[in-house]
């Protein structure tokens, strides 16, 4: 049993440390929010979570200002870092109470250089990790000790010591055999939010087939996405592989934001982080113009059936749907939502024009309850409905199968 800090116990945070408490761990926690559990044991301050501690983690916000977080256009602001206020304040507050004997691990998502430059001067008092997890909400207990790879940063990149000291922890709370990646700070802090950035390109190219076969006709946008998909040998496998929704959550839109400021300060001379988001508002706005298109041709209310960034979960944190809603309401249509995790209750006998934005394969998982096909609200006859995961089937309604135009 190792004896373990955790600092900063919030969404993300919480289930992490849970993770490791119930693989039979003696976690102390610390939020400045106070919040509770029943398997961590929770203290008043800093100092308190960390004495006596083996390893510390830290995992708390590296926030950007709300309008950068993806559920509005932000292609148009001017590119900036995540603010590392909160990061700092901690770290020089937990170095105060830890010595050499003692691992401190830095969970956030920071751009690459930010460790050396800012935070290391901090934390003179101990010894420093960077750590950075890829998790996605919803899922992060799971997610925590069943993860693809595990990222381990030192100052030089060695797989001795300290990296050595986390490897050895970590493998008593894995579920899997995962891969660990040891490199340098600046390193792990590059694949970090280069993965996420890769996720957002890769989702932006396959909803780009589904715009071209939406407009070209007689092209099925999955038939093509699976060929691309089975292509192992020079693309990289079949997740995100999918043309529907785009992009969104807390971490990809703010960090390719975040990654075009960092093009700006290295002087790269181009801004591929800019196109990805040019891409994904565009992708949002032709949906949108579907949606404000019948539902001038039918005098039918748009309804969004789903508003937080995805199924099961009730964060609206860079929503693409919110997004297609803004475009909605730029062409003077103000959409309604249909999502009981975000309190959008909504149910109506009169026909709409619905967007799918959570797949119906999903939508009810969170409630344990078997039916494939159980939406948010009722679908009266007659209605349209616009299913970019085409796979509604509806004889009572118009479904419009979007990106899928073969024989149209």
């Amino acid at each position: 049993m190792n004896k373990i800090g955790f600092i900063g116990t919030g969404k993300l945070g919480m289930p992490c440390a849970e993770a490791m408490a119930s693989k039979q761990h003696h976690v102390t926690g610390y939020d400045v929010a106070g919040h509770m559990s029943h398997q961590i044991h929770m203290q008043d301050s800093i100092k308190d979570a960390v004495r006596d501690r083996e390893i510390v983690f830290v995992a708390v916000p590296t926030p950007h200002d709300p309008d950068y977080d993806g559920r509005a256009p932000t292609a148009h602001l001017d590119p900036k870092d995540f603010n590392y206020d909160i990061v700092k304040d901690v770290l020089a507050e937990a170095n105060k109470h830890m010595t050499k004997d003692q691992l401190l691990v830095l969970i956030s998502t920071v751009l690459p250089g930010t460790t050396r430059k800012q935070f290391v001067d901090l934390v003179p008092n101990t010894r420093f990790v960077y750590n950075p997890y890829l998790i996605a909400m919803g899922s992060v207990a799971w997610d925590m000790v069943n993860p693809e790879m595990v990222m381990i940063g030192t100052e030089d990149g060695s797989a001795t010591g300290d990296a050595k000291q986390l490897v050895d922890f970590y493998k008593t709370i894995m579920e899997n055999d995962p891969r660990y990646e040891i490199g340098t700070w600046d390193e792990c802090e590059c694949i970090k939010v280069f993965y996420n950035t890769f996720i957002s390109a890769k989702i932006g190219l396959v909803n780009m087939i589904q715009d071209v076969a939406q407009q070209q006709g007689n092209i099925n946008v999955d038939v093509v996405t699976d060929a691309l998909a089975k292509s192992t040998m020079r693309i990289m496998g079949p997740q995100y592989m999918k043309a529907g929704m785009g992009d969104g959550g807390g971490c990809h839109p703010r960090d390719n934001i975040a990654l075009r400021y960092m093009a700006d300060e290295l002087g790269l001379g181009y801004d591929l982080f800019d196109s990805i988001m040019n891409a994904r508002e565009i992708q949002a706005k032709n949906i949108a113009l579907e949606l404000v298109q019948h539902a001038s041709e039918h005098n039918m209310q748009i309804v969004i059936h789903g508003k937080a960034y995805k199924p099961n979960v009730e964060y609206c944190d860079g929503s693409y749907s919110l997004l297609i809603g803004h475009y909605c309401e730029e062409q003077g249509v103000t959409p309604v939502y249909a999502d009981p995790l975000t309190g959008d209750e909504f149910d109506t006998t009169e026909p709409c024009v619905f967007l799918l934005a959570h797949s119906a394969s999903t939508t009810y998982k969170y409630t344990g309850k078997d039916s494939a096909d159980k939406l948010y609200c009722n679908i009266p006859n007659g209605s349209v409905v616009v299913d970019p995961w085409r796979s509604y089937v509806n004889v009572n309604c118009k479904v419009i199968h979007y990106g899928n135009t073969r024989g149209q």
